[in-house]
């Protein structure tokens, strides 16, 4: 199963490193058509799950917010594209005969483009990370590259921390109506994983590792979040997995699920730093 996982994430991890390797326009390229396939995921999970959807209309404005975190990295044009998204939806939505059919249409569509554009956070954390302080062993990758690859090696290490405790020593199930295979021992694994992963990175960025204290957990705890999130909205629909596009591991949105809920954490930390 692991050999499995482990060649499933080739196909993400692999265009993923070389768009960073590449440049920061490659990594839009790249979370753009992610975002484009994810959305058209969700928006057939929601419609499983009973709620219908504009899905082009809403998968557009999903990737929409990611191009413009890429054209303007930092700036507030999102909220707007947000809200003229809502608009439209609902005027969209004024076409079904049911007004109920039509709200949930309506909701529905806004939701899953928001939802799967979260991952424009990704662009975020590397338009605002610092600045890699000379000497530091991570400098000659740059503030944009070091940063993004903290989100995307803490990410990635609570996940494998957290299947390799469970597995080995998870007994207490926790939240079984959404995952099954979750353990409380597999939580603290993870965690643990994330917090060594993450004062790793930050001292290589020039950062305190202290910091690893705060970022780590709340880091992991989104990352979890972020799987759980999906793995409710499956539950709803009826599904395993959110598509076949990658063999033994379902779809795009089974991969980036976590980015989706830790990307706007580690946002929020870079920020904080900056401020």
């Amino acid at each position: 199963m692991l050999r499995t996982r482990g060649l499933s994430a080739v196909v993400i991890v692999l265009p993923l490193l070389i768009a960073i390797a590449l440049g920061m326009v490659a990594l839009a390229v790249v979370l753009a058509v992610v975002a484009a396939i994810g959305a058209w995921e969700a928006f057939r999970l929601l419609r499983m799950a009973g709620y219908p959807s504009l899905h082009v209309f809403g998968t557009v404005l999903a990737v929409a917010l990611v191009l413009e975190a890429a054209w303007q990295p930092g700036g507030d044009k999102a909220t707007l594209l947000i809200g003229a998204g809502a608009v439209l939806a609902g005027i969209g939505a004024f076409a079904r005969t049911d007004p109920r059919d039509g709200l949930i249409v309506w909701m529905a569509t806004v939701f899953g483009a928001v939802y799967v554009g979260l991952i424009a956070f990704v662009l975020q954390v590397a338009a605002n990370g610092p600045a890699v302080p000379a000497g530091a062993a991570l400098e000659p990758l740059g503030a944009a590259r070091g940063w993004v690859l903290l989100l995307i090696f803490g990410v990635w290490s609570f996940d494998t921390g957290a299947f390799l405790v469970g597995r080995q020593i998870g007994r207490h199930k926790f939240l079984t109506h959404l995952s099954p295979s979750k353990s409380i021992e597999g939580v603290i694994g993870g965690l643990v994983a994330t917090t060594i992963v993450t004062a790793l990175m930050l001292a290589g960025l020039g950062q305190q590792p202290a910091g690893a204290l705060i970022l780590g957990p709340v880091l992991g705890i989104a990352a979890q979040a972020g799987d759980l999130a999906e793995s409710m909205l499956k539950r709803a629909a009826g599904a395993k997995d959110s598509g076949t596009l990658i063999p033994g591991h379902g779809g795009i949105l089974d991969r980036i699920d976590s980015f989706l809920f830790a990307g706007p954490v580690v946002a929020l930390y870079v920020l904080a730093l900056v401020g």
